[in-house]
């Protein structure tokens, strides 16, 4: 069983930046972020796997950027331009299926990002 815990959401004005860090309780290839707006379906924000290849949802290419590091327990999610329609709660999703653009089946807690000014 694999334990995600992430931090580094918070409340930033339009325009902003943010970085999520989502650690791993063991070293994990394939590793991601959801997101949820309220009211909304959870959503896919970014993937990237064991040998980093990323793959981003168009909404956010360009201004979002995901990384790990080498040990491959730890994802990040770089968020810049943030836009009111960012705020959501972000999930870090972990796991196979991740390559086949579904959830996997390992989640963090998940952290608010709110954009707000």
């Amino acid at each position: 069983q694999v334990q995600l815990v992430e931090s580094g959401g918070g409340l930033v004005q339009p325009g902003g930046s943010l970085r999520l860090s989502c650690v791993a309780s063991g070293s994990i290839n394939n590793m991601g972020w959801f997101r949820q707006a309220p009211g909304k379906q959870r959503e896919l924000v970014a993937t990237i796997t064991g040998g980093g290849s990323t793959n981003y949802a168009d909404s956010v290419k360009g201004r979002f950027t995901i990384s790990r590091d080498n040990a491959k327990t730890t994802v990040y999610l770089q968020m810049s331009s943030l836009k009111p329609e960012d705020t959501a709660v972000y999930y870090c999703n972990a796991g196979s299926r991740l390559l086949l653009g579904v959830p996997g089946n390992y989640w963090g807690q998940g952290t608010q990002v709110t954009v707000s000014s």
